[in-house]
């Protein structure tokens, strides 16, 4: 087996883009392709074995990969009016969203020629992911790209204070679906803060989080069920502000306990819908959204919608830079095949 990628890193978290190697995908529309990637039976974190998911595997396990690897198959979009489709893929399965790598797309799309863009100006990157369809503003000055604006599908909040039972005691969490369904919880909450040093604790306690929420109402995704259950549980702390805008740190637990290393581009866009619904930023007010690892993204709601009737259209603007290029190989007498975790 041999494939060949391009990363990048968005704010830290890494995106393999699989520009060769992978098996053709059947299917007739980007979601409908997550669900045969799955396969029947399997679920979002515990896919059918498969040719292509061997591919999965071999990128996201060592000695290849790691237990945060994240990344992408390109696949034809829905239609003409998009440029490429995408599915996402981390160390447990498939994803529905994610603005991280929708931003490194961006980036890849411009920087490689897929898509013609201005040395100054902005070049839109329109990206069918299994969510719907998204859209990279690619930011060039001087030829160069600076950085990308996701614009995420309406985002909308189910639940605003939530009691969930934990073994921290009662919390009160907020329940938004931004292409993904994100639960998030201030961190004091639980007795915890957003810090390198309370990883396993952060990481324990959106663990939790997330399986006391399973048969949750509020975690049904209103009109598509591909789209419900909790992807990712945001454990954030609140920053002082300058200006009285809201500025947050975040630590975002997803799948099974995988962190984000960035500020979570769609959890980003969840949190712009709970704050917008609890009337803490306005059209035009810009989020600051802090990592655990300090990289930063900024975010703001367009003007219009509801973020608690059909959802509000979200901007979430970050960095994405190339680290490498790889080609990587599976030799047949490779007794770890294709690789562990730890």
């Amino acid at each position: 087996m041999q494939v060949r990628t391009v990363d990048y890193h968005t704010a830290g978290e890494p995106f393999r883009i699989v520009l060769d190697g992978a098996p053709v995908i059947p299917g007739d529309a980007v979601a409908e392709r997550r669900a045969i990637a799955i396969g029947a039976g399997g679920s979002a974190t515990a896919p059918r074995p498969s040719a292509l998911d061997r591919v999965r595997q071999l990128l996201t396990r060592e000695p290849r990969g790691h237990a945060g690897m994240y990344g992408g198959f390109l696949v034809p979009p829905d239609d003409d009016e998009a440029h490429l489709g995408v599915l996402f893929w981390h160390k447990d399965g498939y994803s529905t969203a994610c603005g991280h790598g929708t931003i490194a797309l961006g980036a890849w799309a411009v920087d490689s020629g897929l898509v013609t863009a201005p040395d100054d100006g902005v070049a839109g990157v329109r990206i069918d992911v299994p969510s719907g369809r998204v859209t990279a503003l690619v930011h060039r000055t001087g030829g160069r790209t600076t950085g990308v604006t996701f614009r995420n599908v309406p985002a909308a909040v189910s639940a605003l204070q939530l009691p969930v039972e934990t073994s921290h005691g009662t919390v009160e969490v907020a329940v938004a679906h931004a292409g993904a369904c994100y639960a998030s919880v201030p961190a004091a909450a639980l007795g915890l803060s957003v810090e390198p040093g309370r990883l396993a604790e952060l990481t324990a306690a959106g663990r939790e989080i997330r399986a006391a929420l399973e048969d949750s109402p509020a975690v049904r995704h209103p009109h598509d069920p591909l789209l419900s259950g909790v992807y990712g549980v945001i454990l954030y702390d609140e920053l002082p502000s300058a200006d009285g805008a809201p500025n947050q740190r975040n630590v975002t637990v997803f799948a099974d306990g995988q962190i984000d290393r960035s500020p979570c581009g769609s959890g980003t866009s969840a949190r712009l819908a709970v704050l917008a619904a609890e009337g803490r930023i306005a059209p035009g007010e810009e989020l600051r959204h802090e990592s655990v690892i300090g990289t930063v993204f900024t975010g703001r709601v367009l003007p219009g919608g509801d973020p608690l009737a059909g959802g509000v259209v979200t901007e979430v603007t970050g960095a994405a830079h190339r680290t490498g290029e790889h080609s990587f190989l599976l030799e047949p007498d490779d007794t770890l095949g294709t690789g562990f975790l730890l």
